[in-house]
């Protein structure tokens, strides 16, 4: 997944996640910084929303279940890997990857695994904290084998 493939899911879904929360229009355009013009353009498919308002819905309806649906159970996660390219070093604890993740490599340590949907890489340890993240699977690869042998 990439950036343009993030914002046509997100755009595709915005609808629907403001139904689930129970907002107008009107409060959604407020909530996310835009004109209920834009929004409106956005829910009929008629353009795509932007990069920061992506990035806006995926932290402020983290908990959506529309959103979850599409991305993951960390569409935060996604985001912020995308923009950073990849994350390294303890970052955030996780749910542990039991439903939207797949095992890749297992140490004493730590885990690899790759998500299903976005198909980003991250390492965790035993106690689900997450120390990596990235697109590439030699650099999460890489980076797997060397927190290992420590």
């Amino acid at each position: 997944m990439d950036k343009e493939q993030l914002r046509e899911q997100v755009s595709h879904k915005m609808k629907l996640i403001r139904v689930e929360y129970g907002y107008t229009q009107n409060r959604m355009a407020e909530v996310l910084g835009l004109s209920k013009k834009t929004l409106v353009q956005i829910e009929k498919e008629r353009t795509l929303a932007g990069w920061t308002t992506v990035v806006a819905v995926c932290a402020l309806f983290q908990q959506s279940e529309v959103l979850k649906g599409v991305l993951g159970d960390a569409p935060l996660e996604i985001v912020e890997t995308m923009a950073h390219y990849q994350l390294d070093g303890p970052v955030g604890k996780t749910m542990g990857g039991k439903v939207w993740w797949n095992l890749i490599a297992e140490s004493e340590e730590y885990i690899l695994q790759q998500n299903v949907i976005s198909q980003h890489y991250r390492i965790i340890d035993r106690d689900y904290q997450r120390w990596f993240s990235s697109f590439d699977q030699m650099e999460a690869s890489n980076r797997f084998e060397e927190l290992s042998k420590k």
